[in-house]
């Protein structure tokens, strides 16, 4: 894994959080998008060299939907870059952790993501994302 890619953070209210992060990290949004597939929508800031992801679900089955109902606003998850998602998935698979993505997909921000199940790693949603390169648009 590179480094840390993003933040994720789920909220009720994108603009109202949106108006609230611009305030704290003095810089507006770069990207906002919605990925329908997820039920959800989602900005980006950029704060330095680290990016912080807002999350608001569009849809009440949505997983951003049953985590905001289960524990409120906060953190979702944290999201490693790697340069090739394939090859990191099965690394971790044969390493003992649960996929709940064994096949990556598109995500926001120009992404292929997939997570790992936080009962495997200390309660925490992890993401890997890779940049999509042109020949690789899914």
């Amino acid at each position: 894994m590179d480094k840390i890619e993003h933040i994720g953070i789920a909220v009720k209210d994108l603009e109202a959080s949106n108006q609230l992060f611009a305030k704290l990290l003095g810089v507006p949004p770069y990207k906002m998008e919605e990925v329908a597939s997820e039920g959800v929508r989602t900005s980006f800031f950029e704060s330095g060299p680290n990016k912080v992801e807002l999350l608001e679900a569009t849809s009440a089955d949505s997983p951003i939907a049953k985590f905001l109902e289960k524990k409120g606003e906060g953190i979702h998850h944290i999201a490693f870059a790697v340069e090739d998602i394939v090859s990191e998935l099965a690394r971790l698979k044969k390493e003992g952790f649960q996929l709940l993505n064994e096949i990556p997909k598109k995500g926001a921000d120009n992404k292929l993501v997939a997570f790992l199940h936080p009962k495997g790693t200390n309660g925490v949603l992890v993401e890997l994302c890779q940049e999509i390169k042109a020949k690789e648009g899914r």
